[in-house]
């Protein structure tokens, strides 16, 4: 399986509107993010979106288009939903793109966006089926994604990683309770948040990152979800332990 990191900010993206920070006005194009969010691809073609923000037709537009099996969301928060209308040249059969979503975040889609889910649709609309799935509860997509769903908490937040086998990927957490440490055992590699070093009440440090790694006892991880407060790409991966990497918009990697 091959991952593309379509997105590896955080929800206002790098560089900041308006920001004078080094970060921010870097030539170095690893350290310019757009929102979070991750392609899984085989080589047969079969393609998983995770996650689908605001900065997606962007995205979309850097790599070749293929259908998409589904999309699965992590949560409900803008940056990581804000792009659905833009899904638009993925829906065109009659019973609609499979979006996954917990409870919560699918109630915040349906609210957000209801011109979607009228029973007579404007023709210009993306078709989606919306299904909701439940933290630990297996699931299959479109007869050949096999995911589990991770209980994790983004501050007080209940949100969901997911598990594809090896590969695991989660953002926006803090910590993860037991159980959702039980369904991570084994995972061999993982994408997993760090927004900067100083601590935050939302999101992984990258103090906490690293010591979830560890934790985990993965071959290789990817750390994601950066803010401008994480520093130069160059300098912060030369301090990294050996089989940890930071990501960067347009990173591929096989799993």
């Amino acid at each position: 399986m091959k991952v593309t990191i379509l997105g590896s900010g955080t929800s206002v993206g790098v560089p900041q509107v308006g920001c004078p920070c080094p970060v921010c006005h870097s030539d170095d194009p690893r350290d310019r993010r757009l929102r979070a969010s991750a392609l899984l691809e085989t080589d047969e073609g079969r393609r998983l979106l995770i996650d689908c923000g605001p900065d997606f037709r962007q995205q979309m537009l850097s790599v070749d288009f293929l259908p998409l099996d589904g999309v699965i969301f992590t949560h409900e928060h803008y940056d990581h939903t804000g792009g659905i209308d833009d899904l638009r040249p993925f829906t065109r059969t009659d019973d609609g793109l499979p979006l996954f979503a917990d409870e919560k975040c699918a109630k915040h889609i349906r609210e957000r966006l209801p011109y979607l889910f009228r029973e007579h649709l404007y023709p210009g609309v993306p078709r989606i089926r919306l299904e909701v799935v439940q933290p630990g509860v297996p699931f299959v997509v479109e007869n050949y994604w096999e995911v589990m769903p991770i209980p994790v908490m983004h501050g007080k937040l209940p949100i969901l990683g997911y598990r594809f086998g090896d590969f695991a990927y989660v953002t926006d957490m803090t910590e993860v309770p037991e159980e959702g440490l039980r369904l991570l055992q084994g995972v061999r590699f993982i994408v997993v948040n760090a927004l900067r070093e100083k601590p935050h009440p939302t999101h992984q440090s990258l103090s906490q990152a690293l010591d979830f790694v560890k934790k985990l006892d993965v071959e290789k991880a990817w750390l994601t979800h950066f803010s401008h407060e994480i520093g130069f790409h160059r300098e912060v991966q030369s301090k990294l332990p050996e089989n940890v990497y930071l990501t960067f918009d347009g990173l591929k990697f096989r799993i």
